[in-house]
């Protein structure tokens, strides 16, 4: 979150598991950022993120722009690097920093 801080932009993470676990999740990682959840799997499918044989979401980051138009999506998000690598992606978007 350190990278992203940088720039004008807001996080939110979304997750198939409930509400209660998301919330301790968080408090655990101790992330500050929303992590929506999604138990019915609802938004999942329509964003089609959804992995049918397994259940879960894949783990997949949308880049979407004041506008509301999605701008790219990150397909091979790797956890231990993506906020330097989602930071790269905003510079090279063109997304403006505070």
């Amino acid at each position: 979150m350190s990278e992203l801080s940088k720039y004008q932009v807001q996080v939110f993470g979304a997750s198939v598991d409930p509400v209660e676990l998301n919330k301790q999740f968080v408090e655990k990682n101790k992330y500050n950022f929303v992590l929506l959840s999604d138990p019915e799997k609802s938004y999942a499918k329509a964003l089609g993120v959804l992995n049918p044989e397994r259940g879960f979401a894949n783990r997949w980051t949308f880049i979407i722009d004041k506008e509301g138009i999605v701008r790219e999506i990150d397909k091979k998000v790797t956890p231990a690097n993506h906020g330097k690598d989602l930071a790269t992606k905003l510079e090279a978007l063109g997304i403006p920093k505070k």
